[in-house]
């Protein structure tokens, strides 16, 4: 998906403007019947155009000698009697079609303007329709011409004025037979194009004496007739296709593209004589058996038709389900027909499937919502760049190291100097002086990397007196962001040589980001959220967002119709409570494990091959398949979580970590105590690509990264990010929080999916019903349910509370609480603090009841 930069947007628009220029749109445009009187009103023109056509092919010999000089003075004449069924309007539309348009073919016009209402009326999709429009109107202009050349000596327009015009000039310029030839030619492309005719030739027509001419065979497929997939099938020996397994048979499919570019570029291959009796079939006589013979498995003997036999599948539903495996399109009788048949779409659906075209009005967020900082251009001293290597030879020296080069690499934040030290001199010396070159530079810190893998120099980090900003628009704005090919692009900042550095979130697969308060921790997250914002559609992605400190994530709560993930029963988009947090947790595991089930199914490995065979239709939704979006989680201060529910919180995420790659669910777990008790070893060795800010001290650094450095960073967005064995320091890309909220104002203002992306229901053992100390219905106090309808309503439990509202003694009260809870609709209790309630509504109170009588 592209990003668009329209030049209406102002950059740094504040939510005062945004709103009132929100309350500023027509009411009208967003309501839901404006489609349907637009489509009513396209429906009723076109009836009125049409009948006025249909009227002049009988009346226009009548009519013709009062309308033709001047068409529109007739409507004025009230005394004008004209013959066409509409009146005098009537009579000056159908010529004005017909005779001034393109003739006869012109009907074609008010019909595609009827079907274009229509679908607006049922609200159904408009692709079908530009395509069919857009083939009407090339094969109305032309008939146009046809029609006048042929019939250009009859009275009534055939070609209308158009065609009569065309014709005339192509006439005089090649002569009539040139123009016979050029009509012909155009015909003929057009034929190949569309049906993509195969030629099988059964001799050579060169071999003397015997002479073959080739034969044409064309199947309801190749005509465009087919209500299935279309597909380009060849067959291999039943011995051959055993020995060569799976692997031969996914090298010999071939889809074929929608497009007709592609279908006329396609090589036509010989055809195999064997093939050919295999998919003859009949789809039109197939579609009409009626749904009725399902109930019977008898096959009258004059009905059956020839049928494929394929080794291992027993049953129709196996025939169906391997429908898509077996590159040969199997033909069934009698209720495996009937199977077969409910399994496909209809021809409209032989098209890719787009899973934006739910939300096709969707404009992504353009790149004038974000700001650019004035310290972007700033220009880097090279005084102070001399200066600095002056000083690291002269300390070099002083410690009788001599170098033999030195070059320096300008960064927005940092300088890079690499030296290449004399011969015999050991580079462990050199590390040493770390300190001691800190010290000449007057440098807030250093870092040396001894040596720069795959350069043979020693790299000398020197901080610049001067920083500079990168804006997060410079960065998406660049051409790697814009027209790099990667699933899950993230746009982190430059490199210390000044070039855009973007990764594929897809390919890491998780990201493990640590650093110390006020370092950038937070703008990273949100600059990560921002790039995938940009550059998917909602259908495409789903962020799931947790945040402790329920601060941070806050603003992403208007995207949950769009862009978010959570459970059923979650009052808030942006999980915040630890219980949610479990069951969140838990419930990705539950979607990890449906989605590995649907790709064992499919007979995919990953999300991609899953989603490219549904794409393609190569996958039935009746039998659960569907469009899987990736999932991104992201968790805000990890080791709040780890120190608040330990093991709980850590065994779904390691499970994550460990599985979720290939069903395109992805982590993002942030933390500002990388102490291997937060960061356990688990967790880590399922995270090699790690991203660090400025720590505290090294022994935080080498848990993050298994190395020191990120204590030495200057902090403010200098990051250094570690994936494999590669090292790159980064400054992260600026994104402030008014930005943010633009691009979230400019998404969550769109028309959203009509509910948001539920996750799998997670039932904790908190939930459940307890009942171990063996409590019947009969032993619930009288006022049990009422007060049990009352916590749930107030969604406050205790008991001083229930012995308020319903009037009660203390000991009752109390009494009736330790029910509630032995049942599983509160919590424990909490000292002085109100219990949890369990349950959200009265519907699932009256299912507990109902439970706890049916097991009493």
């Amino acid at each position: 998906m592209s990003i668009f930069v329209p030049k209406s947007k102002k950059p740094g628009a504040t939510a005062r403007t945004k709103s009132k220029k929100g309350s500023a749109k027509p009411s009208l445009l967003k309501d839901k019947r404006l489609p349907k009187l637009v489509g009513a009103t396209f429906v009723l023109i076109g009836i009125f155009v049409l009948v006025s056509g249909v009227s002049y092919l009988f009346t226009w010999k009548i009519d013709q000698d009062k309308i033709l000089n001047n068409p529109f003075s007739a409507l004025g004449e009230g005394d004008l009697i004209l013959a066409n069924w509409l009146g005098r309007l009537g009579a000056v539309v159908g010529n004005g079609l017909i005779y001034w348009g393109f003739g006869f073919t012109s009907l074609v016009l008010p019909v595609l303007l009827i079907g274009l209402g229509l679908r607006q009326m049922v609200g159904a999709t408009l692709t079908t329709w530009y395509t069919r429009a857009g083939k009407s109107v090339l094969a109305m202009v032309y008939c146009s011409m046809l029609f006048s050349f042929i019939f250009s000596s009859a009275n009534f327009p055939w070609g209308g004025a158009f065609g009569d015009s065309t014709t005339d000039w192509l006439s005089k310029f090649m002569g009539n037979i040139g123009v016979a030839l050029a009509l012909l030619f155009v015909l003929a492309i057009t034929f190949i194009i569309q049906f993509n005719p195969s030629f099988a030739w059964k001799g050579e027509f060169l071999a003397m004496p015997d002479i073959k001419v080739p034969s044409w065979k064309l199947s309801w497929s190749e005509l465009g007739l087919d209500f299935f997939k279309k597909k380009k099938e060849t067959v291999t020996d039943p011995e051959s296709a055993s020995e060569t397994g799976d692997e031969g048979e996914e090298d010999e499919d071939e889809i074929l593209q929608p497009g007709f570019l592609t279908k006329f570029m396609k090589e036509n291959d010989v055809q195999n004589p064997r093939l050919d009796s295999l998919r003859d079939i009949d789809d039109l006589e197939a579609l009409e058996l009626e749904m009725t013979d399902l109930s019977t498995d008898y096959i009258a003997p004059d009905k059956i038709k020839p049928t494929l036999e394929i080794e291992g599948l027993s049953n129709a539903a196996d025939i169906a389900d391997s429908f898509s495996e077996a590159h040969i399109p199997p033909t069934f009788s009698g209720v495996q027909d009937k199977v077969f048949l409910m399994d496909q779409e209809n021809d409209e659906h032989s098209e890719p499937y787009d899973p934006t075209l739910d939300l096709s009005s969707y404009i992504p967020p353009e790149l004038e919502l974000l700001l650019e900082y004035p310290d972007e251009k700033i220009q880097i001293d090279r005084a102070e760049v001399e200066a600095n290597k002056d000083q690291i030879i002269e300390t070099l020296l002083n410690y009788k190291i001599e170098i033999t080069k030195i070059r320096a690499t300008i960064g927005p934040t940092v300088t890079l100097y690499e030296i290449i030290p004399k011969p015999g001199i050991r580079i462990s010396k050199i590390k040493n002086l770390e300190d001691d070159i800190a010290l000449s530079l007057s440098a807030l810190g250093i870092r040396i990397i001894a040596p720069i893998p795959g350069k043979g120099t020693i790299g000398i980090e020197v901080p610049n007196k001067r920083k500079q900003i990168v804006s997060l628009k410079e960065v998406l704005a660049s051409d790697k962001f814009i027209t790099g090919k990667m699933d899950l692009p993230i746009a982190l900042g430059k490199t210390i040589s000044n070039e855009v550095f973007v990764a594929d979130l897809a390919k890491m697969p998780h990201l493990l980001i640590a650093g110390a308060t006020g370092q950038g921790k937070s703008v990273g997250i949100n600059t990560v959220l921002m790039s995938l914002l940009y550059r998917k559609h909602p259908s495409q992605l789903k962020l799931v967002l947790i945040d402790p400190k329920k601060v941070e994530l806050f603003p992403y709560a208007k995207l949950a119709n769009h862009f978010l993930a959570f459970l059923p029963d979650q009052k808030e988009p942006i999980v915040t409570e630890t219980k949610k947090v479990i069951y969140t947790l838990n419930s990705l595991c539950i979607e990890m494990d449906d989605r590995y089930d649907l790709l064992k199914k499919a007979h995919s490995r990953n999300l991609k091959e899953y989603n490219e065979k549904f794409v393609n239709r190569q996958l039935n939704p009746l039998k659960g398949h569907r469009f899987m979006p990736f999932i991104v989680l992201v968790i805000d201060e990890f080791a709040d979580l780890i120190m608040t529910a330990g093991k709980e919180v850590e065994m779904p995420i390691a499970r994550l970590a460990q599985l979720a790659r290939a069903v395109g669910i992805h982590l993002i777990i942030a933390t500002q105590r990388p102490s291997v008790n937060i960061i356990t070893g688990v967790i880590k060795a399922n995270f090699p690509a790690r991203l660090a800010y400025k720590v505290a001290s090294k022994v935080d650094s080498r848990t993050i990264l298994d190395m020191g450095g990120a204590e030495q960073l200057i902090g403010q967005g200098d990051m250094l990010l570690s994936i494999g064995s590669n090292m790159i320091r980064l400054q992260c890309a600026f994104v402030d929080t008014p930005e943010v909220e633009s691009v979230i104002n400019h998404i969550s203002d769109q028309q959203g999916y009509a509910e948001p992306y539920y996750l799998p229901e997670f039932v904790g053992d908190d939930e459940k019903i307890q009942g171990s100390d063996g409590m019947t219905y009969a032993d619930l106090d009288d006022m049990f349910e009422d007060a049990a309808r009352l916590v749930i309503q107030n969604q406050h439990g205790s008991t001083s509370m229930i012995q308020r509202r319903l009037k009660l003694g203390y000991n009752r009260a109390g009494r009736i609480m330790d029910q509630l809870e032995s049942v599983g609709i509160v919590g424990p209790a909490e000292g002085s603090k109100p219990r949890d309630v369990l349950l959200y509504t009265e519907t699932d109170l009256d299912g507990l009841i109902q439970r706890i009588r049916t097991k009493n």
